[in-house]
């Protein structure tokens, strides 16, 4: 299984559209946000573009968490985790935060395969014993080059993708 890792959307739903466009190119079968997505309205337009599972844990520049929760409600294949979730996916266990410093200590307790975070908008990969600690970067835009990252469940392996 491939999972595409995504965050800090900021309402760029161009940017959005054509990581979406990339990521059912790459085949993969679960999405992941690390938070600030902004308006409800990215999580329809995810949704609408991937059939797949989509996790989704909160930023800190998160909108409406009430009409997130409503929008959330008419997609069967969202799951909004709040502010940390913990997945078995492809035999993985995977760890979500929006945080780099928790994110980091998460990735040190050796109990993951991968910890995915965001916030800081820097495109960031390293391993920590066998635990890939990742930031894909944000597809906003505003500052670097927007990206988002797959990881293949079966390999073991991450790679940074640009849009």
């Amino acid at each position: 299984m491939r999972i595409a890792i995504l965050s800090d959307s900021h309402d760029n739903i161009w940017n959005l559209e054509k990581a979406l466009v990339d990521v059912g190119k790459q085949g993969c079968g679960v999405l992941l946000h690390c938070g600030d997505l902004v308006a409800p309205f990215i999580l329809a337009q995810m949704a609408q573009a991937f059939d797949g599972p989509i996790h989704v844990v909160e930023g800190n520049n998160d909108g409406d968490g009430r009409l997130q929760q409503q929008v959330a409600a008419g997609f069967p294949q969202i799951t909004l985790h709040g502010p940390y979730a913990e997945l078995e996916l492809g035999g993985r266990h995977v760890a979500l935060i929006h945080y780099p410093e928790p994110a980091r200590r998460i990735a040190q307790s050796g109990i993951f395969d991968l910890v995915c975070y965001g916030h800081d908008h820097l495109q960031h990969w390293e391993c920590i014993g066998d635990c890939h600690l990742v930031n894909p970067g944000e597809l906003m835009g505003r500052y670097g080059s927007p990206s988002w990252g797959i990881y293949d469940c079966e390999s073991h392996e991450y790679s940074l993708q640009a849009i």
